[in-house]
């Protein structure tokens, strides 16, 4: 048997918190993330994303969620990557955590988006998957800083993204179903992260450097009060508001 590399590392790569694992997409996880769209991510008269994906016909949901996720693998690059974790509870696909950047390996930074199907916010599980990956290139790819975005109006999201450390960074007008609407940046510098009483496990990520533009480099572990182990560290509401941030895990068509 030929002795080669893998060809393609992220599937073995994962990222594991206290209730959540976020594992790179893949076709069979995919087809359980189209259901979950299909049961609902947010209330019919909002609209969280810059691209209203969700307002699509029924019909074509599924499969331009489909070219979107597959479209990211396709083009991944150490200069342009995307990847979007399928975000697991109990083994079931609840949403998806996205993380991209571009040029990483000189910029050293990321941008994140997430979503969570309906039946699953409220709970905890967007700020814990956020968290996550915030971790994961904070102290495993050694990212310097992470941006996101949401719309104003979603105070949901804001809050999660207060409680995590990031501060607002401008403002533009983007269009939103043919309505101006105030979009608001997120920026979080490394040593501002609030960092949560857990540790994140990291496992398969060696292979994956290269691919990433993410040169070899120590983990970095952090410690908080009264705690000796290395932390690592959207979207509960009683409004059925998702929190979601829309730079990215979104299927553009």
């Amino acid at each position: 048997m030929t002795n080669h590399p893998e060809q393609w590392p992220l599937r073995d790569l994962v990222l594991r918190t206290p209730r959540l694992d976020l594992r790179p997409d893949d076709d069979e996880g995919l087809r359980e993330l189209v259901e979950e769209a299909y049961l609902g991510v947010h209330p019919p008269a909002e609209m969280p994303f810059v691209h209203p994906w969700t307002d699509a016909d029924p019909a074509d949901l599924g499969r331009g969620m489909l070219r979107h996720f597959w479209s990211k693998r396709v083009t991944l690059s150490p200069e342009r990557w995307t990847i979007n974790f399928l975000v697991r509870h109990e083994g079931r696909v609840i949403g998806t955590q996205g993380l991209e950047a571009t040029d990483f390996g000189v910029a050293r930074e990321v941008v994140t988006g997430s979503w969570l199907g309906s039946r699953h916010q409220r709970r905890g599980f967007g700020t814990e998957m956020r968290r996550a990956v915030l971790q994961f290139a904070f102290d495993h790819l050694d990212a310097v800083r992470a941006r996101s975005a949401a719309f104003a109006a979603n105070i949901a999201s804001h809050r999660v993204s207060e409680r995590l450390g990031y501060r607002r960074d401008g403002t533009e007008t983007v269009v939103r179903r043919g309505t101006p609407t105030v979009d608001v940046r997120l920026l979080l510098e490394r040593d501002d992260v609030v960092r949560p009483p857990w540790t994140l496990v990291v496992e398969g990520l060696d292979g994956c450097r290269g691919l990433l533009g993410a040169a070899e480099s120590p983990v970095r572990t952090h410690r908080g009060p009264g705690d000796d182990r290395a932390h690592t560290g959207p979207q509960p509401r009683s409004t059925p508001r998702p929190n979601v941030s829309h730079c990215a895990g979104s299927p553009l068509w």
